[in-house]
């Protein structure tokens, strides 16, 4: 799962090399699908229940799930997640990013530190005997104190020999509750927040996810394993 991690994080990084304006959301997919093949692995998102491409690319309302195009073109200003996994040797990696498209406003700036600094806590809570609701405390409390909203529609998730495996791992919740965390365990934590309200809709696409109030969502990720001395991130 390491190795899985790794070739995660290599193409993230070439994708957010391409990220600027003038760019096409399929010119990122580009990238990234020729650095697979390169690499020998597999993509885990294309044709995963017949999602078209091996990134998610969501622009600035769009939470997640957004299908890389030629026709959308990233301009000054934007913010795009980015969601990747692979599979290498049958076990999965997942991570994802939010990039800023060249400068951008205070508020967007605010919402990209708040939603990684999000992640950041949820991945301090994880340790043998913590819960999943330390867990989701970790991130709500960050994202709310900083005057956004956690998206409750989608969660984080187990992940190993496939992409979804349980338990759920929710970006909110209580400290305290919920399952306790073993060494062993792997999982994909991946706080989404909006800038305005928590709801979100899918457009007729099926697929792509937006803020129903239209405001600004970032996406950061990383795949995590509980070990006996705690968070081991395999995605860095």
């Amino acid at each position: 799962m390491r190795r899985a991690g790794q070739v995660v994080r290599e193409v993230l990084e070439l994708v957010r090399s391409k990220v600027k304006p003038g760019a096409t959301t399929y010119d990122l997919e580009r990238a990234a699908e020729g650095r697979v093949n390169e690499l020998g692995v597999k993509a885990a998102f294309k044709g995963y229940h017949g999602f078209p491409c091996v990134l998610c690319t969501s622009v600035n309302s769009e939470v997640v799930h957004g299908i890389p195009s030629p026709k959308r073109v990233l301009k000054e200003g934007d913010i795009v997640s980015v969601d990747f996994g692979v599979v290498v040797d049958g076990y999965y990696g997942d991570a994802a990013i939010t990039v800023p498209v060249g400068k951008i406003d205070e508020k967007a700036e605010r919402l990209l530190k708040t939603t990684e600094a999000s992640l950041k806590a949820a991945i301090a809570a994880v340790k043998p005997g913590a819960t999943l609701g330390d867990v989701g405390a970790a991130v709500q409390g960050v994202v709310e104190g900083g005057g956004f909203s956690v998206v409750r529609d989608f969660v984080g998730h187990g992940i190993g020999s496939q992409m979804h495996e349980d338990p759920q791992v929710p970006n909110f919740g209580e400290a305290g509750r919920g399952m306790r965390l073993k060494p062993g365990m792997v999982l994909a934590i991946e706080p989404m927040v909006n800038a305005g309200g928590p709801d979100v809709r899918v457009l007729d696409d099926g697929w792509t996810a937006v803020a129903k109030d239209g405001s600004m969502s970032a996406h950061f990720e990383h795949t995590v394993a509980v070990t006996a001395s705690g968070a081991q991130v395999l995605t860095e």
